[in-house]
């Protein structure tokens, strides 16, 4: 009797064992999720926001901006530790400080670029900046850009172009450049950025998509560039130098439209003064709905004139190893 009784109860506590377990059963496919949820480096969590943001064309067909705003709430969460760096110390200037240094010395030291990821949609890197060294002033065709300084300070200017475009050749002998086309753009951005600081961004024709970086102490900044440069597919970067809006300050151009390519240029026709040319563009401004940049009470400062360089050969840039967690794509 008493064998029978322990046998019933030898299975009653099998089956509340098994019961009590399955309760606290987590499937596999679940538990891997919650993991990757707690524990994801936010670079990979970086990589999947942008996966499912981006296509190769760009930004998804979804017009809402709630991905960008995801894009940016997390890249303001980085930190240099989160990509695998350690700030620098500013005492590698040597003393030079920003002002101290011209631009041939200031493009001396290498800028190191550290690739993490790049496909089709978008690419996601790091450059490493010394005190004073420079990106010059380029630009981002049909591109979306992300940046985050991770650490240090840096000098951004930024311009977008004037639409419809306005080109215009110049003749002046002082320059000793020969014929030199300008195109017409307006400031955007002119300010130190340091860390810890929100994300900056840029769209292909607003936010300051041509722009140039200068270190004022040493700094790190993390791009994502989507879609990625590719000149077989009309996203080269193209370098320029700028001059202020009066450094041409004989009589302005007055233009005709004329179309290229699908863009609106301006030619030159007959030559008028500089405040007709302020009333040319008033006309030829196009809305506030970010189509282009429009002309406000004809302050000059806001303007410069462009003019493309060939890529500059001291442009001193070396390759790095990314050591930062690894994606899983």
């Amino acid at each position: 009797m008493f064998s029978e009784i322990q046998k019933v109860t030898d299975k009653a506590m099998v089956f509340l064992q098994k019961k009590a377990l399955s309760a606290l059963y987590i499937p596999k496919q679940k538990l891997h999720m919650a993991m990757n949820n707690t524990t994801a480096p936010k670079v990979q969590l970086l990589y999947d926001l942008c996966k499912t943001t981006f296509t190769p064309s760009g930004l998804s067909s979804s017009p809402s901006p709630q991905p960008i705003h995801k894009l940016c709430s997390l890249l303001d969460t980085f930190g240099p530790a989160d990509v695998g760096l350690k700030e620098e110390s500013p005492d590698d200037d040597r003393g030079h400080g920003f002002f101290g240094l011209n631009r041939v010395t200031r493009w001396a030291q290498p800028i190191t670029y550290l690739d993490i990821h790049e496909c089709d949609s978008f690419t996601m890197c790091i450059f490493c900046f010394p005190t004073s060294s420079v990106i010059p002033l380029h630009d981002h065709p049909g591109m979306t850009v992300f940046s985050k300084v991770l650490y240090g300070s840096m000098h951004v200017k930024a311009y977008d172009w004037v639409e419809p475009s306005c080109i215009k050749e110049s003749q002046e002998p002082e320059w000793n450049f020969g014929p030199m086309l300008l195109r017409l753009a307006r400031l955007a951005a002119d300010k130190v950025l340091t860390a810890p600081c929100g994300t900056s961004i840029l769209y292909p024709k607003t936010g300051g998509n041509l722009h140039c970086f200068t270190a004022v102490t040493p700094c790190a900044v993390l791009d994502v560039l989507a879609p990625p440069y590719r000149e077989d597919l009309g996203r080269k970067c193209t370098y320029y130098v700028d001059y202020p809006y009066s450094a041409f300050g004989k009589p302005y151009d007055l233009c005709h439209h004329t179309c290229y390519k699908g863009m609106t240029f301006l030619k030159v026709k007959v030559s008028v003064s500089q405040s007709e040319i302020i009333k040319l563009l008033k006309n030829h401004s196009t809305d506030s709905a970010g189509n282009g940049a429009q002309i406000s009470n004809g302050k000059e400062e806001e303007y410069a004139w462009l003019a493309e360089i060939e890529t500059p050969d001291d442009l001193y840039m070396r390759s790095g190893v990314y050591v930062g967690p690894s994606i899983r794509v």
